[in-house]
């Protein structure tokens, strides 16, 4: 008899679509216009209500550009950060 648990190379590959959603992926691509391309157009169609611009451009927006990420910046000990003032008469 074969043993259970988890195999190398078993299941479907992570990250895979199943038939159904890539099905309906295909669909969208056929179509020629996706959630995104619909948005874009109505963001530069400037006979659009301009509220409705804004709206879809905040919409698209994710999809377009990444988020910044957050970071931290560390200072050493040893040798502090000097900040000069140049033409102010702060500490004078």
């Amino acid at each position: 008899m074969a043993g259970g648990g988890k195999r190398e190379g078993a299941g479907r590959p992570r990250g895979s679509r199943n038939r159904r959603t890539q099905a309906q992926m295909d669909a969208v691509a056929a179509s020629g216009c996706t959630p995104l391309d619909y948005l874009l157009g109505v963001m530069r169609n400037p006979r659009e209500d301009p509220e409705d611009r804004l709206s879809a451009a905040i919409s698209a927006a994710p999809y377009i550009h990444p988020r910044l990420a957050t970071t931290t910046l560390k200072g050493d000990a040893d040798a502090p950060v000097a900040l000069n003032l140049i033409g102010s008469d702060v500490g004078g």
